[in-house]
């Protein structure tokens, strides 16, 4: 599958122990380094909550109570099954 995505060459300074890491990291995921960066800065960039998670993070701020669960009829249920 070809892709048409526009690369652009950069270059970063980076602490040494860091870049070390980021390449051990990479080759235990049969990565190439730059390719593990750019999707660790995709994932930081693009990982927005929709609008489903935005609504339960502010309803959990507020200090409204939330639903509990009774762990009995929770322990109940998983028996049932």
């Amino acid at each position: 599958m070809k892709s048409n995505v526009e690369k652009k060459q950069t270059a970063f300074r980076l602490n040494a122990d860091l870049l070390d890491k980021l390449k051990k990291e990479a080759r235990k995921r049969n990565r190439s380094l730059s390719n593990y960066v750019e999707c660790i800065l995709m994932e930081s960039v693009y990982n927005e909550p929709n609008e489903t998670t935005l609504a339960a993070m502010r309803e959990a701020e507020s200090g409204n109570e939330l639903e509990t669960l009774d762990l009995d009829n929770f322990k109940n249920y998983v028996a049932s099954l």
